[in-house]
């Protein structure tokens, strides 16, 4: 036998040997281009749904600035500036002089009809203002522009308001100021603010937070490290994964059923002895925010499962060959490593609860509504609930005004992401 055909005794260069035996031997790779090319094609549908999805959020921003600002023509019944006292405009004005010049320029039942709604007494100076401006300037909006037809053909829109409208001031209006932050809602488009709306929404996310947040993270924990593989478990795991698909206006029907109904003694008020709390009406911050809270509560409990689960086996062996009891090891490792999947759940969640308007309609939000939120049993309304009510008017200014809306709810939203996302990474630093 010669030595060529005598087997290698190196390992290595006999299993080196195999490998160039089988690519010999083996098919031709043919299918290198195909995939190259498959791989280009998913490449490029990517990228163009990254294209579509910016340019249908630049076009809604667009969209949404666009109604915020504009040329627009008013007439007045009586000029704002014939009321001002000493160079004060109407809308400085104290309260008590609001009210010489609402009982001089309108008649005595008039006056006495609006008394007895609400004594003046009671009423504030931004309510002086607003029944000054509805009975005696009465102001009526002709004709508004849209921000951008504002800027690029100015000299045609006051040609047309001088042909169409030659009794009414023509002035550039900016919707989101100061004043819709500060001012509550009104009849008058000019003096109408989301103020209460704020406050409603800030108050009912408060509960869902509340609720929502502890709830769903210690379920998780029993769900991932305490329960077994049982039928009940497991029924009850598919259960909370059907729930977070249920339309959210479902969550509304339950809610007004159970905390709206059949607790409405308590969260009416009734049963801590609140101020004209009404036992059989439960329709109250309380109410919206704990449906909220059971609207997200699935996802909540989700998320905390996914980044429970994350959370590597080794560290849990390891702190129970310290003699750590199962508690402590979840309490200082399996939490800490898993809070950052937890709180990036919340958040979205959150986000959505924030934005929700269906379940809120039905448990009985305010469409109009002008006073502020005393405590959680007061009757309520939410920012999402004021745009709706504005975009469904025939007036073009409340429509403005919705726009006006829609980005103070975009700014509170993204700063209430940012301040939980500040949280997040600064205590999952101090806890790692």
């Amino acid at each position: 036998m010669s030595a060529k055909s005598l087997p290698s005794k190196n390992p290595e260069n006999a299993e080196q040997s195999l490998y160039l035996g089988s690519m010999q031997k083996g098919p031709p790779q043919t299918n290198i281009p195909r995939r190259n090319r498959l791989g280009k094609t998913w490449r490029i549908i990517f990228l163009a749904s990254t294209v579509i999805g910016i340019i249908a959020l630049t076009l809604l921003m667009i969209n949404i600035i666009n109604g915020s600002a504009g040329y627009m023509a008013i007439e007045y019944e009586i000029q704002p500036e014939s009321l001002a006292l000493d160079g004060v405009p109407l809308i400085e004005l104290p309260k008590d002089t609001l009210v010489q010049i609402l009982q001089d320029n309108v008649n005595k039942n008039r006056f006495r009809t609006l008394d007895r709604q609400i004594p003046m007494e009671q009423r504030t100076q931004e309510d002086m203002v607003s029944l000054v401006y509805d009975n005696v300037v009465q102001p009526k909006v002709e004709n508004t522009w849209p921000l951008i037809d504002s800027l690029l053909h100015e000299e045609e829109i006051r040609e047309q308001a001088k042909a169409e409208y030659p009794d009414a001031d023509l002035f550039f209006k900016i919707w989101f100021t100061k004043d819709i932050w500060r001012l509550p809602q009104s009849s008058n488009p000019l003096l109408a603010g989301v103020r209460t709306a704020i406050l409603g929404s800030l108050w009912i996310i408060a509960i869902t937070i509340l609720f929502a947040l502890p709830v769903g993270t210690g379920a998780a924990i029993y769900l991932e490290e305490y329960s077994r593989d049982t039928w009940i478990n497991r029924t009850i795991q598919t259960n909370i994964n059907n729930l977070a698909g249920v339309p959210s206006i479902i969550y509304g029907m339950l809610g007004l059923a159970v905390f709206a109904r059949a607790f409405s003694i308590l969260t009416s008020g009734s049963l801590f002895n609140i101020a004209d709390a009404d036992p059989q009406n439960g329709r109250t911050i309380l109410s919206a925010g704990l449906t909220l809270a059971l609207l997200i509560l699935p996802v909540v409990i989700i998320n905390a499962q996914e980044a429970i689960r994350a959370v590597p086996n080794s560290l849990r062996e390891a702190s129970y060959g310290l003699g750590a009891t199962k508690w402590q090891t979840i309490w200082t490792h399996v939490l800490p490593n898993s809070l950052a999947g937890i709180m990036t759940g919340a958040i979205l969640s959150i986000s959505r609860a924030f934005g929700e308007t269906a379940p809120l309609v039905v448990i009985g939000a305010s469409t109009y509504i002008t006073f502020d939120p005393q405590n959680i049993f007061s009757k309520f309304t939410a920012l999402p609930i004021q745009i709706y009510q504005w975009t469904a008017r025939p007036q073009a200014e409340f429509r403005n005004l919705a726009a006006a809306a829609i980005l103070v709810l975009l700014i509170l939203q993204l700063s209430i992401n940012a301040i939980a996302i500040i949280l997040r990474n600064r205590y999952s630093r101090r806890l790692v």
